[in-house]
């Protein structure tokens, strides 16, 4: 059955009748695909009709030519099962996203590439963003409405107008969407401003208004550029994300305060979509940055952005006080909720196996040795970390050691002594040191902290960008590590009394009866990451604000679990974590 979503005068219509979009973002790559149904139907529960998804193109495409739509990439089983639900489908396919992700879900590849200009109509650019389509919409192409699926809308590019204005590149999107399958209604959507909905429009295309507050004025600008046609807030910001960062707080916004702006929108007889429904959790080494006064911003691994469900899937208060508004204004059945998912404390884990990073390094990576230090581009790699390794030969008097443009973190080793930690923004010096006479090695460990998803230094390379000198003198001569920590399978573990000082991977294993939703407490650890039987869970760092990672139940099996962590420093010397039942998001900006 054709369920298509078309526009009559200030109206959608579907099915013959004129119908209002109640959506609720929730993004397939942030949820674990067994949770899928169970948020779906959270979802549909709190009244709304619709889901909506951006799609990472750096997980779909992690090498040039080289595409994964298999297990939790799945969107094409994705939006078959929010259609099983009754749901409509909204695909925002990019190819940028922002989204709080890792270049604002574009690719790191592209940035090799010196012509390349992103988000404008530059050729290599646009010739790699075809391909990219192409894969894509042979996905979801069979799930339009107009062939009975459940995908209503597709958005073109994402907030264009606070980036550029580039209308050739728009069309080209447009029209791409439309070749390769996408006969379904088209949208973009911006911020309420004329410099935004000016830079990011096409005239024959649905405006959409993102905004969190003051929606009678947020439409009636949307009017001045698009005088008839439905009213919707594509973004409804509910809450917000959060920074790493000592004074940094868990962002929280009051339910009631949502519900009032929600009342407005519904009784300017508008549609709307929940950013976020459900934020889920940033994976891996994939969460985003802004870049502010104070420099990177990096965003904690938890999206949950206080939104209406929580990290883990428990309905909030401020789930309850949408479906209050919405029932004002729709009929609604009886609340009917899946059962709550267990969470469970599984107790202490000991980590007493380590593997000494720097020094199995050759075990991860095959060295590449270059004249001048190489970024994370040169080397193919997306995230995580590159050891930089050279020989120094002394004797030299006390020098400086300066690294230019560290992006963005480095912790600096001469002959295995750690010298000290450089944070981007703060390079100069690095060390300070004397050689003694005969050969030293000099190790520099550089992590990327988190790629920026939002603003012109969107195409910022990482590692060490610049050059190292010591002195006045550029060093030359390195060998390089790329260390993406992608499979840890070819460390060698040993059992030790006392632990390595400097980065290591601790090892250590939970044994699971019945798998439940847990939480690690990495209290005592400074920073690092955490794999369970292999799966990134993703960072902490103990300037907050988040201090457990959510670790879900799907992850775990009966039995022998592997539970591994990296500690960027000087672990703690109890070597365990805790595994417990209740989240700790840090300390809320209420």
């Amino acid at each position: 059955m054709n369920h298509s979503l078309s526009i009559r005068d200030d109206d959608f219509i579907q099915n013959g009748r004129p119908v209002r979009l109640l959506s609720g973002a929730m993004h397939y790559f942030r949820v674990v695909p067994a949770y899928w149904r169970d948020r779906l139907l959270k979802l549909r529960e709190m009244g709304l009709n619709t889901v909506e998804t951006y799609v990472a193109w750096n997980l779909h495409e992690p090498r040039p030519g080289q595409f994964d739509f298999s297990g939790g990439l799945d969107l094409a089983a994705f939006a078959r099962l929010a259609g099983e639900l009754g749901l409509n489908v909204i695909v925002r396919p990019g190819p940028y996203i922002c989204a709080e992700w890792s270049l604002g879900g574009l690719p790191a590849w592209l940035l090799r590439d010196p012509a390349l200009r992103l988000r404008c109509a530059n050729a290599p650019f646009i010739a790699a963003v075809d391909r990219f389509l192409d894969a894509l919409m042979a996905e979801i192409a069979p799930l339009m409405a107009s062939r009975g699926g459940p995908v209503v809308a597709l958005q073109v590019e994402n907030e264009y107008g606070s980036f550029g204005d580039d209308k050739t590149y728009l069309r080209h999107l447009a029209d791409g969407l439309r070749r390769r399958g996408g006969d379904c209604l088209l949208f973009t959507s911006d911020g309420p401003s004329d410099l935004m909905l000016s830079g990011g429009t096409l005239p024959d295309i649905l405006k959409v208004a993102n905004f969190g507050s003051r929606a009678v004025e947020a439409f009636a600008k949307l009017r001045e550029h698009q005088p008839t046609g439905p009213l919707m807030c594509g973004e409804f910001w509910c809450g917000w994300f959060d920074h790493w960062g000592k004074d940094q707080p868990h962002h929280v916004r009051a339910a009631d305060d949502v519900a009032g702006e929600l009342e407005a929108m519904l009784a300017a007889g508008a549609s709307v979509n929940f950013y976020m429904f459900h934020g889920g959790t940033n994976f891996g080494f994939m969460a985003g940055a802004n870049f502010g006064a104070g420099g990177l911003e990096a965003d904690v691994t938890s999206y949950d952005y206080d939104a209406p469900l929580s990290e883990w899937g428990e309905p909030t208060a401020k789930f309850h006080a949408a479906r209050e508004v919405i029932a004002r204004h729709f009929p609604l059945p009886p609340l009917n909720l899946p059962p709550p998912i267990p969470r469970r404390a599984f107790g202490t884990v000991r980590l007493d196996e380590a593997a000494p990073l720097l020094e199995q390094a050759a075990r991860l990576a095959e060295p590449i040795d270059a004249a001048a230090p190489l970024t994370q581009e040169d080397l193919e790699q997306e995230a995580g970390f590159v050891l930089y390794r050279t020989v120094l030969h002394g004797p030299l008097e006390r020098l400086d050691l300066n690294i230019q443009a560290c992006h963005d973190r480095a912790q600096v080793f001469l002959d295995g002594e750690c010298l000290g930690v450089v944070d981007r923004g703060k390079e100069s010096p690095a060390a300070t040191f004397a050689l003694a006479d005969g050969d030293h090695v000099l190790e520099i460990l550089v992590e990327n902290v988190a790629r920026i998803n939002y603003g012109p230094r969107l195409a910022e390379r990482k590692g060490i960008v610049g050059g190292v000198s010591l002195g006045y003198r550029f060093h030359f001569g390195w060998t390089h590590f790329a260390l993406p920590l992608d499979n840890l399978e070819r460390l060698e573990f040993t059992t030790l009394a006392q632990p390595p000082k400097g980065p290591c991977v601790f090892r250590g294993y939970v044994d699971v009866d019945e798998p439940a939703d847990t939480f690690v407490d990495l209290k005592g650890w400074t920073k690092g990451a955490v794999w369970i039987n292999g799966f990134n869970l993703g960072r902490f760092w103990d300037v907050g604000p988040q201090r457990r990672l959510y670790l879900p139940a799907p992850l775990l099996k009966k039995g022998r679990n592997e539970l591994l962590v990296l500690e960027q420093h000087d672990a703690p010397g109890g070597r365990t974590v805790e595994l417990v039942d209740e989240p700790d998001l840090g300390k809320t900006s209420a």
